[in-house]
């Protein structure tokens, strides 16, 4: 890596995926410098083991490098009733069974006392050989070569091997050494994630900007001189007199214009190989892409599930997650269903254009609006057949939402491009920061005569002295 020097002389690992390392650097076996833990899930059914003081770190807690707090807490009871401990402050978190381990390794320092889920192991290490902010960094640094090493093969669902981990061949300097390395990363990560959040309040900027054109043009139209009427919603105001307001319920066919997917126990034993029939759920609706994912029925199943075939034209919302994403169906490569954390609308053309109403229901404030109000007063979480049927919708007449699909795709054409770049500088920056990581922590780089640069803010504390 340019700037920096490498180490005056290395030696063999002995370890194909480790390759080469600084000569004075030891090697030791994960299990001999570290103790683990796990953690346990406390019953669901007892409420006095929920809500308490102590928090119940899973991965869904795992996206930051330091631990402060959890979305869910445990009592002392719950703590006491089942097979999860206490770890604590100090300590390295990984998680050991997600899907996230398709592409990544999450891994975290708890500067709090915690207790962890079973999908979570927690690593101590004696501190005499090593520091944990290092091997956070470490893990960091081999993410893409531990993901190999670690995950345990034919499991359904990606999980990390007890085995493999504590057998783990781990090169370690000094711990002044490590000190260093940790004290250069955490300045240099941290310049770079600075950086990062710039580009990202960019992207911000840019998306508000797009969408207050948006919000503009689907309330007011492109005329400024055109009589206004008032919407009948306050977050709205006046709308061109000859617009219509209409319940979505009333733009579409009679017929299945609105449809749920199947409960999901109509959805049981899917196929994982080509049938010719697929099933078509949240990740196409969010990516836009209908030639993802691997679920499929057989021909006698689809067509007794009928009523919720997919076609070309069609609008498909997602229920829960990423709640109310919207897509129009272009291109549908095999014949298939919706499943049920979708909802399926289809218009009457004569009255709406499905690319219109997909940039409503998309990127429109008003509909997102009716949405959160929608979302804070519902007793059940997710969007039905009802609520999307129920949303007001502002209609220009039909041959000008053409117009306007046009009109806001050219005006947004430089926002998007703007996104575009600050979201590639993102990736750049990231991809910088990833092999910083890896060249100290391997040895590839000696930045042990390192400094802060003149000027610079007083570097990052270290994790160690952080928690």
């Amino acid at each position: 890596m340019s700037g920096f020097k490498p180490y005056p002389a290395y030696k063999d690992s002995r370890v194909e995926w480790l390759g080469a390392v600084p000569e004075h650097w030891s090697l030791h076996k994960l299990k001999y410098i570290a103790r683990f833990s796990g953690g346990g899930t406390p019953s669901r059914e007892s409420l006095a083991y929920w809500n308490g003081d102590i928090p119940w770190v899973s991965p869904k807690d795992m996206k930051v490098e330091v631990i402060v707090g959890a979305e869910e807490n445990i009592t002392a009871e719950g703590l006491q009733n089942s097979t999860t401990s206490l770890v604590p402050s100090g300590g390295i978190l990984i998680v050991v069974r997600s899907g996230i381990l398709k592409h990544t390794i999450p891994v975290a320092v708890n500067n709090i006392e915690v207790a962890l889920n079973q999908d979570m192991k927690a690593l101590r290490f004696n501190p005499k050989l090593a520091l944990y902010s290092f091997f956070l960094r470490w893990v960091q640094g081999f993410n893409k070569q531990l993901l190999h090493v670690w995950l345990k093969q034919g499991a359904t669902v990606e999980s990390i091997e007890q085995e493999y981990l504590a057998d783990t061949t781990v090169p370690m300097p000094g711990i002044d050494e490590q000190r260093m390395i940790v004290t250069f990363l955490n300045h240099e990560t941290a310049r770079i994630d600075a950086l990062i959040a710039e580009q990202q309040r960019l992207i911000e900027l840019l998306k508000e900007k797009r969408q207050a054109i948006i919000s503009h043009v689907v309330t007011k139209g492109l005329d400024p001189t055109v009589p206004m009427k008032d919407s009948g919603m306050e977050w709205v105001g006046e709308v061109p007199v000859h617009w219509a307001v209409k319940r979505l319920k009333q733009l579409v066919l009679d017929a299945g214009g609105i449809q749920m997917g199947p409960f999901g126990g109509m959805l049981v034993e899917l196929d994982d190989s080509d049938t010719g029939y697929k099933v078509y759920g949240q990740e196409n609706t969010i990516s836009g892409d209908f030639s993802s994912g691997n679920r499929w029925i057989p021909e006698h199943r689809y067509i007794s599930l009928s009523n919720y075939h997919l076609e070309v034209g069609d609008i498909v919302l997602t229920r829960k997650g990423s709640l109310g994403n919207c897509r129009r169906v272009s291109l549908l490569p095999q014949a298939g269903i919706i499943d049920s954390d979708t909802i399926r609308v289809r218009v009457q053309d004569q009255t709406m254009d499905p690319d219109y109403l997909e940039l409503l229901l998309h990127e429109s404030d008003y509909i997102s609006t009716q949405l959160n109000l929608v979302k804070r007063g519902a007793i059940l979480s997710g969007l039905n057949s009802e609520i999307i049927a129920n949303l007001v919708i502002i209609v220009p007449p039909r041959d000008a939402q053409e117009e306007l699909v046009l009109e806001i795709k050219a005006d947004s054409s430089k926002f998007n491009q703007g996104i575009s770049d600050c979201e590639f500088a993102v990736g750049l920056l990231r991809e910088r920061r990833s092999a910083l990581i890896s060249a100290a922590v391997t040895g590839k780089i000696d930045v042990r005569d390192w400094h802060p640069p003149a000027g610079s803010q007083a570097p990052v504390q270290e994790l160690e002295e952080a928690v």
